[in-house]
């Protein structure tokens, strides 16, 4: 039996920032890992050869380096070697007749080089990302704090005062429209639209799907303002500098030791139970899903029925999938400038994003899914032996329920067997060496992590679904997972609910830890 002032469950991101903040704040710190590595998400290993570092699962941190927690621990973090490299071509994307182009995190050369592409689209490009600054504030306040707060309703009051009741509602209308909505409604070429369309799959969205107008605003301002920096070395070594931070201050990581109970008494958290003994804690907070939460691990307690209804509902989105390459040396693009980018989307563009996400919703292997290509060796050349590199491939239209293939040519009638996914990793080889010829005599050496395999690795990617569920307005904000609880509290006292499927959902940055955190006294 051991005891400490707080039991975190899990160690992703929001475990791992929580951990430090209240580390610093002269807290004692447990946290406790299912897995034998910390880090959740964030995993660096010579998965392919020797020397070729690859971050398995999540690879770049622009939601990280603009959090909260960032600011708050930044200055630690240094101290404990974590050092941030960034390129100053975030992204660009390739059509199927080898189009190409690249965003820059620089707006007047993005003006132009959209009004090279096509007349005006830098200027509307311009438009659009004033228009965003204007509201900016008060969207990233709610992204970055509670949403039910006199904070949170301050700012809201502000936001209203400032824009007058009618444009309020008008504004707030406009976001709660889709992503190809607002493509349609500032830009005319096809190749730019198809640069932005790809990102909003990041979210957990689809171009169709509501609120996806304002997701995609967030995701193109961070994109140029912030770029997609990477640590130096590997995501692992973010992972390694905030434990630092917690045992420097007493705290302790313990992995292999998965939690079964957490225990309760007279409706106050006390601690857990691992296979292996017991954690008392004054504070216990819970990185999982909520079917996790309420239907395993507090077993013991009655669960309000409103609550238990909302644990029932909560959905589950599209599956993943990772392919990882050790490179002979880089990848021979037409447009020079896709060599410096830090992601590369092959697509079809807005439509073939939609028809991809619609296939999927229907259990099939999509025609021509969204290719996302990351190039961290780009830009950090220690990932990899000297002249090689690393591509790290990500599939976010991937089927969790596997029921057909709809270009009909893989057997899928008994899942995602291996045959299965090796067809498919074929066919979007096929689609890469049309831009890249030189792509498939580069490789010395590929994994691929099927959507089976992410949850066989973390069990809240449930299905394979990176983002710990769907990320629909209904379940975003104040309703993620429940609009039953404030504060990330639940019916336990001094038991916090953290990590993706919380508020403010999926993505590398930390904050729902973080947020939490600001409750432990």
């Amino acid at each position: 039996m051991k005891r400490s002032d707080v039991v975190i469950v899990g160690s992703g991101i929001n475990s791992l920032t929580a951990a430090a903040v209240l580390s610093k704040r002269g807290h004692k710190v447990t946290v406790l890992e299912k897995n034998d590595w910390i880090g959740g998400c964030i995993k660096t290993e010579e998965l392919l050869a020797p020397g070729f570092k690859t971050d398995v699962f999540s690879g770049w941190h622009p939601l990280f380096v603009t959090s909260p927690a960032y600011a708050e621990l930044k200055d630690d973090l240094e101290k404990f070697g974590l050092t941030y490299l960034n390129t100053d071509i975030p992204t660009g994307v390739i059509l199927p007749n080898n189009e190409s182009a690249v965003l820059y995190s620089d707006r007047k050369k993005n003006v132009e080089n959209f009004n090279r592409i096509a007349i005006g689209e830098g200027d509307r490009y311009d438009e659009l990302m004033r228009n965003f600054e204007g509201n900016s504030e008060f969207v990233f306040h709610m992204l970055s704090n509670e949403p039910v707060s006199w904070n949170s309703m301050r700012t809201l009051s502000k936001f209203v005062r400032k824009k007058g009741l009618k444009e309020f509602k008008s504004e707030v209308g406009s976001m709660m429209k889709s992503a190809d909505s607002l493509l349609d409604q500032y830009f005319e070429s096809d190749l730019v639209k198809a640069l932005f369309a790809p990102w909003i799959l990041h979210t957990g969205l689809g171009p169709n799907d509501a609120a996806g107008n304002i997701m995609m605003q967030v995701l193109v301002f961070s994109l140029e303002a912030a770029g997609m920096p990477i640590p130096k070395g590997g995501g692992g070594e973010l992972v390694k500098a905030l434990m630092k931070i917690v045992e420097a201050n007493g705290g302790e990581f313990f992995t292999n030791e998965q939690v079964d109970q957490i225990l309760v008494e007279k409706d106050k958290v006390v601690g857990v139970r691992t296979r292996n003994g017991e954690y008392l804690a004054n504070y216990v907070l819970a990185n999982v899903t909520p079917h996790q939460l309420y239907e395993n691990l507090l077993t013991e307690v009655t669960i309000p029925e409103s609550l238990q209804r909302d644990v029932r509902n909560y959905k589950y989105g599209n599956a993943a999938m990772q392919i990882h390459y050790a490179l002979d040396g880089p990848l021979e693009w037409e447009n020079p400038e896709l060599n410096r980018a830090a992601m590369i989307n092959i697509t079809s563009g807005v439509e073939g994003v939609s028809q991809s996400v619609n296939e999927v919703y229907n259990g099939l292997l999509p025609k021509e899914g969204t290719i996302a290509v990351g190039q961290h060796t780009a830009f950090d050349p220690s990932r990899a032996p000297e002249g090689k590199h690393t591509l790290w491939i990500q599939l976010l239209e991937m089927p969790r329920k596997l029921k057909g293939d709809a270009l009909g040519q893989i057997d899928t009638s008994n899942g995602y067997t291996k045959e299965v996914i090796e067809a498919y990793v074929e066919r979007i080889e096929e689609r890469i060496s049309k831009h890249a010829p030189n792509f498939k005599k580069m490789i010395i050496k590929r994994e691929i992590i099927s959507p089976v395999a992410l949850e066989a690795n973390n069990m809240n990617l449930v299905g394979g679904d990176p983002y710990s569920g769907v990320a629909s307005i209904d379940q975003l904000l104040l309703w993620r997972p429940t609009s039953k609880y404030k504060r990330h509290e639940t019916p336990v006292k001094n038991l916090f609910h953290i990590g993706a499927s919380t508020h403010p959902g999926p993505g590398l940055s930390g904050t729902s830890g973080y947020l939490a955190a600001q409750e432990v006294k």
